[in-house]
């Protein structure tokens, strides 16, 4: 039993501490961005391809927003230009679809890069299949003639009376501690799971879909967490199955792919619901397009030797 808790405890500390190390400095550089005005660049961009997905140029500093920040920062921003702009329920389906797929990137991209996911790939995964998404939303309810009536808002900010780097701080030890927690009780979760035997259950039970999904059985369990709670857990969890050589750099190329374009199945859905999107959209399509994005992807990627592979999609983590 000693050996049990000593397990734990090493296995809580080295994962948080590994989601510390990403997490802090990337922060900090995302304060500097937002502070020197970066956001609004980043919005010059992205506003000619808003016109892709039948959404006003204004959107593209909403979706800039969410990609450098996360989906709260976006939705301040929206709620802010809601006397400016005037949208149908399906165009802010569509942002909001976007804004589910592609967010934090900073932070989630760079944990997904600790489980073995190169920069460039997850960049297009994620902005590409947020685009993607988008289009083909928009093109299904044009074409149908879905979703058309004038939007209205279901959520108004409380507005932030100390901006100081005080209370940035204080926010950001918060979100930290809170990581800490969740972490403990998603490992102590996990090594109840294995040693009670749920688990296999588990894995007995998901395995037509993973399979269907290219990805491998052991992925299971962590591939859950990770898409209902967020990419942060499930990679932290990813990252420590990695460093054990537990799963194939392949199976975790999966998962974690599966992850970065679907977590927080709960928690952000009700979030883009608040502006008014369709759950249509943020939530049964979205996950039809996973599935399809990499359930596609994963057969093609299963061709590619490993010389490719590890050249230009992931990284051989047990080689270093």
């Amino acid at each position: 039993m000693q050996n049990w808790w000593r397990e734990l405890i090493i296995d809580i500390l080295k994962i948080t501490l590994d989601l510390y190390k990403i997490m802090i400095p990337i922060i900090i550089l995302v304060k500097i961005i937002q502070e020197l005005g970066g956001i609004k660049y980043i919005s010059y961009i992205l506003s000619p391809l808003m016109q892709w997905v039948g959404l006003p140029d204004s959107m593209g500093l909403v979706w800039a927003t969410t990609l450098v920040t996360n989906i709260y920062g976006g939705m301040i921003i929206f709620v802010s230009m809601a006397g400016q702009e005037s949208l149908t329920i399906a165009q802010v389906t569509v942002l909001g679809g976007m804004m589910l797929l592609a967010h934090n990137l900073p932070v989630e991209v760079r944990i997904a890069q600790k489980t073995g996911v190169r920069i460039g790939f997850n960049l297009l995964l994620r902005i590409g299949g947020a685009l993607l998404f988008g289009f083909l939303l928009h093109t299904l309810y044009s074409a149908g003639d879905w979703l058309q009536e004038t939007n209205v808002l279901l959520w108004q900010p409380t507005a932030v009376v100390d901006r100081s780097l005080l209370v940035w701080g204080i926010l950001q030890v918060k979100t930290l501690l809170q990581v800490f927690v969740v972490i403990a009780l998603l490992v102590a979760f996990l090594k109840l799971l294995k040693s009670t035997g749920f688990e296999r259950l588990l894995i007995f039970l998901l395995s037509p879909i993973l399979r269907l999904l290219g990805l491998g059985e052991k992925t299971a369990t962590i591939t859950i967490i990770g898409m209902n709670l967020g990419l942060t857990y499930g990679g932290g969890l990813l990252i420590g199955e990695a460093n054990k050589g537990i799963l194939s750099q392949r199976e975790i190329f999966g998962a974690i792919s599966l992850i970065a374009i679907c977590h927080s199945l709960i928690e952000d859905t009700l979030l883009v619901i608040l502006l008014g999107a369709d759950i249509s959209g943020a939530l049964y399509l979205r996950l039809v397009f996973a599935f399809i994005l990499i359930g596609v992807g994963m057969r093609l990627i299963a061709r590619l030797s490993d010389a490719v592979f590890y050249r230009y999609l992931g990284y051989n983590i047990s080689a270093k």
